[in-house]
Protein backbone atom coordinates (compact mmCIF):
# COMPACT_ATOMS: atom_id res chain seq x y z
CA UNK A 1 0.00 0.00 0.00
CA UNK A 2 1.13 3.70 -1.12
CA UNK A 3 2.39 5.00 1.99
CA UNK A 4 0.10 7.93 3.42
CA UNK A 5 2.76 10.62 3.19
CA UNK A 6 3.48 10.30 -0.22
CA UNK A 7 -0.04 10.29 -1.90
CA UNK A 8 0.17 12.76 -4.67
CA UNK A 9 -3.22 14.18 -5.86
CA UNK A 10 -3.92 15.26 -9.74
CA UNK A 11 -3.75 19.10 -8.88
CA UNK A 12 -0.36 18.36 -7.70
CA UNK A 13 0.77 16.33 -10.04
CA UNK A 14 -0.23 19.08 -12.93
CA UNK A 15 1.22 21.73 -10.84
CA UNK A 16 4.19 20.33 -10.43
CA UNK A 17 4.43 19.14 -14.20
CA UNK A 18 3.69 23.18 -14.65
CA UNK A 19 6.07 24.23 -12.96
CA UNK A 20 8.79 22.59 -15.14
CA UNK A 21 8.46 25.09 -17.61
CA UNK A 22 8.65 28.52 -16.55
CA UNK A 23 6.59 30.16 -19.57
CA UNK A 24 3.64 27.84 -18.81
CA UNK A 25 0.79 30.37 -18.29
CA UNK A 26 -1.91 27.84 -16.30
CA UNK A 27 -4.62 27.93 -18.33
CA UNK A 28 -3.66 24.13 -19.29
CA UNK A 29 -3.71 23.74 -15.31
CA UNK A 30 -7.12 25.26 -15.35
CA UNK A 31 -8.95 23.00 -18.29
CA UNK A 32 -7.81 19.88 -16.54
CA UNK A 33 -9.46 21.41 -13.12
CA UNK A 34 -12.72 21.86 -14.95
CA UNK A 35 -12.00 18.21 -16.54
CA UNK A 36 -11.82 16.66 -13.02
CA UNK A 37 -14.82 18.89 -11.71
CA UNK A 38 -16.94 17.20 -14.77
CA UNK A 39 -15.64 13.68 -14.33
CA UNK A 40 -16.54 13.91 -10.75
CA UNK A 41 -20.33 14.77 -11.56
CA UNK A 42 -20.52 12.19 -14.26
CA UNK A 43 -19.26 9.63 -11.60
CA UNK A 44 -21.55 10.52 -9.23
CA UNK A 45 -24.35 10.20 -12.14
CA UNK A 46 -23.04 6.38 -13.02
CA UNK A 47 -23.16 5.63 -9.84
CA UNK A 48 -26.97 6.35 -9.09
CA UNK A 49 -27.73 4.42 -12.20
CA UNK A 50 -30.85 2.57 -11.84
CA UNK A 51 -31.47 4.28 -8.89
CA UNK A 52 -32.45 7.42 -10.66
CA UNK A 53 -33.39 8.02 -14.47
CA UNK A 54 -30.73 7.77 -15.98
CA UNK A 55 -30.83 4.52 -17.85
CA UNK A 56 -32.54 4.01 -21.48
CA UNK A 57 -32.77 5.56 -24.41
CA UNK A 58 -32.30 9.62 -24.54
CA UNK A 59 -35.14 9.55 -27.66
CA UNK A 60 -32.62 10.68 -30.24
CA UNK A 61 -29.84 10.14 -32.57
CA UNK A 62 -26.79 12.04 -32.83
CA UNK A 63 -25.41 12.98 -36.09
CA UNK A 64 -24.21 9.19 -36.99
CA UNK A 65 -27.80 8.19 -36.79
CA UNK A 66 -27.06 5.94 -33.47
CA UNK A 67 -29.22 6.04 -30.61
CA UNK A 68 -28.34 8.71 -27.92
CA UNK A 69 -28.68 7.10 -24.21
CA UNK A 70 -29.55 9.55 -21.58
CA UNK A 71 -26.10 9.61 -19.66
CA UNK A 72 -24.69 10.73 -23.04
CA UNK A 73 -26.71 13.95 -22.64
CA UNK A 74 -25.77 14.35 -18.85
CA UNK A 75 -22.64 13.50 -19.49
CA UNK A 76 -21.93 15.74 -22.45
CA UNK A 77 -23.87 18.99 -20.88
CA UNK A 78 -22.00 18.52 -17.33
CA UNK A 79 -18.37 18.43 -19.35
CA UNK A 80 -19.62 21.54 -21.63
CA UNK A 81 -20.54 23.44 -18.30
CA UNK A 82 -17.67 22.99 -15.99
CA UNK A 83 -15.39 23.86 -19.48
CA UNK A 84 -17.65 27.00 -20.35
CA UNK A 85 -17.32 28.03 -16.59
CA UNK A 86 -13.92 27.88 -16.68
CA UNK A 87 -13.20 29.91 -19.83
CA UNK A 88 -10.08 28.15 -20.48
CA UNK A 89 -11.38 26.63 -23.79
CA UNK A 90 -11.94 28.71 -27.79
CA UNK A 91 -13.88 25.90 -28.52
CA UNK A 92 -14.93 22.03 -28.06
CA UNK A 93 -16.32 19.55 -30.35
CA UNK A 94 -17.69 16.99 -28.94
CA UNK A 95 -19.16 13.18 -30.36
CA UNK A 96 -22.90 13.82 -29.52
CA UNK A 97 -22.92 17.57 -31.54
CA UNK A 98 -22.92 18.05 -35.33
CA UNK A 99 -21.28 21.40 -34.50
CA UNK A 100 -18.06 23.36 -33.23
CA UNK A 101 -19.51 24.90 -29.87
CA UNK A 102 -18.13 27.84 -29.61
CA UNK A 103 -16.55 29.02 -26.25
CA UNK A 104 -14.24 32.25 -24.87
CA UNK A 105 -12.46 33.58 -27.86
CA UNK A 106 -9.42 35.11 -26.01
CA UNK A 107 -8.84 31.42 -24.99
CA UNK A 108 -6.13 29.71 -26.67
CA UNK A 109 -7.21 26.48 -26.50
CA UNK A 110 -9.96 23.55 -28.18
CA UNK A 111 -11.06 20.72 -26.45
CA UNK A 112 -12.19 17.59 -28.24
CA UNK A 113 -14.33 14.66 -26.13
CA UNK A 114 -16.40 11.51 -26.50
CA UNK A 115 -17.96 12.39 -23.09
CA UNK A 116 -19.57 8.93 -22.83
CA UNK A 117 -17.83 6.13 -24.47
CA UNK A 118 -19.56 2.95 -24.62
CA UNK A 119 -23.02 3.84 -23.83
CA UNK A 120 -24.33 0.47 -25.22
CA UNK A 121 -23.09 -0.86 -21.90
CA UNK A 122 -24.75 1.88 -19.57
CA UNK A 123 -27.92 -0.15 -19.45
CA UNK A 124 -25.80 -3.55 -18.53
CA UNK A 125 -23.93 -1.73 -16.03
CA UNK A 126 -20.28 -2.49 -17.36
CA UNK A 127 -17.09 -0.14 -17.18
CA UNK A 128 -18.06 3.09 -19.20
CA UNK A 129 -15.59 6.07 -20.01
CA UNK A 130 -14.74 9.64 -21.05
CA UNK A 131 -11.80 10.74 -24.02
CA UNK A 132 -10.65 13.85 -24.55
CA UNK A 133 -7.92 15.19 -26.30
CA UNK A 134 -6.78 19.25 -26.49
CA UNK A 135 -4.75 21.53 -28.84
CA UNK A 136 -3.80 24.77 -29.00
CA UNK A 137 -5.49 26.92 -31.61
CA UNK A 138 -3.88 28.04 -34.85
CA UNK A 139 -5.76 31.18 -35.24
CA UNK A 140 -5.23 34.46 -33.62
CA UNK A 141 -6.49 34.73 -30.11
CA UNK A 142 -9.34 37.33 -29.68
CA UNK A 143 -10.94 36.11 -32.48
CA UNK A 144 -13.99 32.79 -33.29
CA UNK A 145 -12.50 29.97 -33.46
CA UNK A 146 -11.96 27.69 -36.72
CA UNK A 147 -12.62 24.96 -38.12
CA UNK A 148 -8.66 24.98 -38.67
CA UNK A 149 -8.20 24.93 -35.12
CA UNK A 150 -10.68 22.04 -34.51
CA UNK A 151 -9.61 19.33 -37.38
CA UNK A 152 -5.67 19.37 -36.43
CA UNK A 153 -3.64 16.39 -37.14
CA UNK A 154 -2.90 13.93 -33.89
CA UNK A 155 0.74 15.00 -33.76
CA UNK A 156 -0.36 18.63 -32.61
CA UNK A 157 -2.31 17.46 -29.24
CA UNK A 158 -0.93 19.21 -26.20
CA UNK A 159 -2.63 16.76 -24.06
CA UNK A 160 -5.16 13.42 -23.73
CA UNK A 161 -6.37 11.06 -21.62
CA UNK A 162 -9.74 9.06 -20.31
CA UNK A 163 -11.77 8.28 -17.74
CA UNK A 164 -12.77 4.81 -16.99
CA UNK A 165 -15.82 4.46 -14.71
CA UNK A 166 -15.30 0.99 -13.69
CA UNK A 167 -14.77 -1.22 -9.82
CA UNK A 168 -13.01 2.23 -9.67
CA UNK A 169 -12.79 5.78 -11.53
CA UNK A 170 -9.38 6.77 -12.68
CA UNK A 171 -8.16 9.28 -15.07
CA UNK A 172 -5.44 8.94 -17.27
CA UNK A 173 -3.54 11.12 -19.37
CA UNK A 174 -0.25 12.25 -21.18
CA UNK A 175 1.12 15.68 -21.88
CA UNK A 176 3.75 14.09 -24.58
CA UNK A 177 6.32 13.29 -21.07
CA UNK A 178 4.87 9.81 -20.65
CA UNK A 179 1.45 8.22 -19.69
CA UNK A 180 0.01 8.26 -15.63
CA UNK A 181 -3.01 6.88 -14.02
CA UNK A 182 -5.15 8.71 -11.39
CA UNK A 183 -7.85 6.92 -8.82
CA UNK A 184 -10.15 9.10 -7.25
CA UNK A 185 -10.51 8.61 -3.93
CA UNK A 186 -14.01 9.11 -2.86
CA UNK A 187 -12.95 9.67 1.28
CA UNK A 188 -11.32 12.86 0.02
CA UNK A 189 -12.80 13.62 -3.10
CA UNK A 190 -10.42 13.89 -5.31
CA UNK A 191 -7.87 12.20 -8.09
CA UNK A 192 -4.61 10.76 -6.13
CA UNK A 193 -1.52 9.26 -8.65
CA UNK A 194 -1.71 5.59 -8.34
CA UNK A 195 -0.63 4.38 -11.61
CA UNK A 196 3.05 6.10 -12.28
CA UNK A 197 4.87 6.18 -15.78
CA UNK A 198 2.45 4.02 -17.02
CA UNK A 199 4.10 1.60 -19.95
CA UNK A 200 2.48 -1.20 -22.16
CA UNK A 201 4.52 -4.72 -22.59
CA UNK A 202 5.97 -5.07 -26.19
CA UNK A 203 3.92 -7.83 -26.38
CA UNK A 204 0.71 -9.14 -24.99
CA UNK A 205 -1.76 -12.58 -25.03
CA UNK A 206 -4.79 -10.28 -25.76
CA UNK A 207 -7.00 -9.65 -28.86
CA UNK A 208 -10.00 -7.23 -28.79
CA UNK A 209 -11.45 -7.21 -32.00
CA UNK A 210 -15.52 -7.70 -32.93
CA UNK A 211 -15.29 -11.29 -34.24
CA UNK A 212 -18.79 -11.13 -35.35
CA UNK A 213 -17.60 -9.02 -38.15
CA UNK A 214 -14.74 -11.43 -39.11
CA UNK A 215 -16.39 -12.61 -42.07
CA UNK A 216 -15.79 -8.88 -43.58
CA UNK A 217 -12.71 -8.39 -42.33
CA UNK A 218 -9.98 -7.35 -44.98
CA UNK A 219 -7.82 -10.55 -45.59
CA UNK A 220 -4.79 -9.86 -43.08
CA UNK A 221 -6.99 -8.81 -40.47
CA UNK A 222 -8.79 -12.42 -40.61
CA UNK A 223 -5.36 -14.09 -40.80
CA UNK A 224 -4.40 -12.37 -37.63
CA UNK A 225 -7.17 -13.32 -35.36
CA UNK A 226 -6.67 -16.87 -36.67
CA UNK A 227 -2.95 -16.83 -35.89
CA UNK A 228 -4.50 -15.32 -32.06
CA UNK A 229 -6.55 -18.29 -32.00
CA UNK A 230 -3.96 -20.96 -33.02
CA UNK A 231 -1.32 -19.57 -30.46
CA UNK A 232 -4.47 -19.69 -27.73
CA UNK A 233 -4.38 -16.16 -26.61
CA UNK A 234 -7.29 -14.34 -24.62
CA UNK A 235 -10.19 -12.81 -27.01
CA UNK A 236 -11.39 -10.21 -24.87
CA UNK A 237 -13.90 -7.57 -26.25
CA UNK A 238 -16.93 -5.39 -24.27
CA UNK A 239 -17.95 -3.05 -27.03
CA UNK A 240 -16.55 0.01 -24.68
CA UNK A 241 -13.23 1.43 -26.12
CA UNK A 242 -12.43 2.58 -22.78
CA UNK A 243 -12.65 -0.25 -21.02
CA UNK A 244 -10.20 -2.25 -23.94
CA UNK A 245 -7.61 0.03 -24.22
CA UNK A 246 -7.48 0.10 -20.39
CA UNK A 247 -6.77 -3.74 -19.96
CA UNK A 248 -4.35 -3.87 -22.64
CA UNK A 249 -2.79 -1.15 -21.94
CA UNK A 250 -1.61 -2.40 -18.33
CA UNK A 251 -1.67 -6.16 -19.34
CA UNK A 252 -0.24 -5.67 -22.62
CA UNK A 253 -2.69 -6.85 -26.08
CA UNK A 254 -3.71 -5.42 -29.36
CA UNK A 255 -7.22 -3.34 -30.08
CA UNK A 256 -8.70 -3.29 -33.78
CA UNK A 257 -11.77 -2.49 -35.48
CA UNK A 258 -10.73 -2.64 -38.76
CA UNK A 259 -12.71 -1.74 -41.94
CA UNK A 260 -15.38 -4.11 -42.78
CA UNK A 261 -18.11 -4.48 -45.73
CA UNK A 262 -20.59 -2.36 -42.86
CA UNK A 263 -18.05 0.42 -42.17
CA UNK A 264 -15.89 0.97 -44.66
CA UNK A 265 -13.89 3.50 -43.24
CA UNK A 266 -13.80 1.86 -39.57
CA UNK A 267 -16.67 3.00 -36.81
CA UNK A 268 -14.43 4.81 -34.26
CA UNK A 269 -14.19 8.72 -35.02
CA UNK A 270 -10.56 10.71 -35.37
CA UNK A 271 -11.09 13.20 -33.37
CA UNK A 272 -12.69 12.13 -30.54
CA UNK A 273 -11.23 8.72 -29.67
CA UNK A 274 -8.79 7.70 -32.08
CA UNK A 275 -6.27 10.88 -32.00
CA UNK A 276 -6.74 10.69 -27.98
CA UNK A 277 -5.92 7.28 -27.67
CA UNK A 278 -3.76 7.20 -30.72
CA UNK A 279 -1.35 9.81 -28.41
CA UNK A 280 -1.43 7.44 -25.34
CA UNK A 281 -0.50 4.44 -26.25
CA UNK A 282 2.67 6.12 -28.21
CA UNK A 283 3.76 7.78 -25.08
CA UNK A 284 3.21 4.25 -23.56
CA UNK A 285 5.52 2.55 -25.85
CA UNK A 286 2.63 1.12 -28.12
CA UNK A 287 1.49 1.55 -31.40
CA UNK A 288 -1.33 3.12 -33.11
CA UNK A 289 -2.32 2.94 -37.05
CA UNK A 290 -5.14 2.75 -39.67
CA UNK A 291 -3.29 -0.02 -41.13
CA UNK A 292 -2.22 2.20 -43.68
CA UNK A 293 -0.62 5.12 -41.83
CA UNK A 294 0.01 6.23 -38.18
CA UNK A 295 -2.97 7.64 -36.68
CA UNK A 296 -1.87 10.57 -35.29
CA UNK A 297 -0.68 12.14 -39.02
CA UNK A 298 -4.26 11.02 -40.55
CA UNK A 299 -5.39 15.02 -42.05
CA UNK A 300 -8.62 15.53 -40.71
CA UNK A 301 -11.07 16.61 -43.17
CA UNK A 302 -14.55 16.12 -40.98
CA UNK A 303 -15.68 16.72 -37.31
CA UNK A 304 -17.06 13.53 -36.95
CA UNK A 305 -14.83 11.77 -39.65
CA UNK A 306 -13.96 7.56 -39.07
CA UNK A 307 -10.86 5.69 -39.09
CA UNK A 308 -10.00 2.07 -38.86
CA UNK A 309 -8.12 1.64 -35.76
CA UNK A 310 -5.37 -1.15 -34.99
CA UNK A 311 -3.66 -0.23 -31.51
CA UNK A 312 -1.58 -1.43 -28.88
CA UNK A 313 1.72 -3.51 -27.91
CA UNK A 314 4.26 -2.90 -30.62
CA UNK A 315 5.23 -6.06 -31.70
CA UNK A 316 1.55 -7.51 -31.96
CA UNK A 317 0.54 -3.85 -33.78
CA UNK A 318 3.78 -5.13 -36.30
CA UNK A 319 2.68 -8.07 -36.83
CA UNK A 320 -0.93 -7.14 -38.36
CA UNK A 321 0.72 -4.21 -40.60
CA UNK A 322 2.79 -6.69 -41.96
CA UNK A 323 0.00 -9.36 -42.58
CA UNK A 324 -2.12 -6.39 -43.97
CA UNK A 325 0.75 -4.79 -46.61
Amino acid sequence: MRNRNTVITLSQFVANEQAKHPDASGNLSKIFRDIKFATKLVNRDVRKAGLVDVLGEHGSTNIQGEEVKKLDVIANDEFISSLSAGGDCCAIISEEEDYIRHLNPDAKYVLAMDPLDGSSNIDVNAPIGTIFSIYKRVSPVGTKATDADCLQKGVNQIAAGYIIYGSSTMLVYTTGAGVNGFTLDMSIGDFCLSHPNMHMPEEGKIYSVNEGNYKTFPEGIKQYVDACKEAKMSARYIGSMVADFHRNLIKGGIFMYPASASAPNGKLRLMYECNPMAFLIEQAGGKASTGDQRIMEVEPTELHQRVPVIMGSTNMVDDVLNRCN
